[in-house]
């Protein structure tokens, strides 16, 4: 009779396993849906539904001939930025020894300085206090730190806001690399 017992109970605790996962598995693919559903159509849908309506609204408040002329060069022409709004201030070459002076290590670094065409000569004016900065920041780096491939960026990061420390914030915008080579 225990064996019996046992037998009868069994199948009822597999029941009552059984309907928590199903009722579980249906919800998850239920809320998967629904999930997929709000991020691609719905209210948390990208950009692509707002912008064909903010593009819509915008075709409408042109009027009739006109919007018809913008719209046949629009989707062709993409807005290009004015190369006239920038100059480029070639920095020096620098050689910097790396490490201990036994080693025999240096680093090439060549660089540019992206200017307004109006800010060049200043920038120029202030070249010695840039390459000073630079040459500090320089002579201090290791062999370990040039080995990890995240450090040029770093690096650029780094001595673009010390540069813009000197020159002021608003006469650089940005520091391109042109050589960097360890030997």
């Amino acid at each position: 009779m225990a064996t019996e017992d046992a037998d009868i109970e069994d199948p009822r605790k597999k029941k009552g396993l059984l309907l928590p996962l199903v009722v579980g598995l249906v919800l998850a693919c239920v809320g998967g849906a629904g999930g997929y559903w709000a991020v691609t159509s719905g209210p948390f849908a990208g950009s692509g539904d707002t912008d064909s309506a903010h593009a819509a609204a915008e075709d409408d408040g042109h009027g009739g001939g006109h919007g018809d002329e913008e719209e046949d060069d629009g989707p062709t022409e993409r807005p290009r930025p004015e190369l006239d709004e920038v100059a480029f201030v070639a920095l020096e070459s620098l050689v910097v020894n790396i490490g201990s002076d036994t080693s025999q290590r240096h680093l090439l670094f060549e660089a540019e300085l992206e200017v307004a065409p109006d800010d060049a000569d200043e920038v120029t004016h202030l070249m010695p206090r840039v390459m000073d900065v630079m040459n500090s920041y320089l002579r201090v780096l290791d062999m370990q730190e040039l080995s990890d491939p995240r450090t040029l960026v770093r690096l650029r990061a780094q001595l673009l806001r010390r540069i813009q420390i000197v020159t002021g914030d608003v006469l650089v915008r940005d520091l391109l690399v042109t050589q960097f080579v360890v030997n």
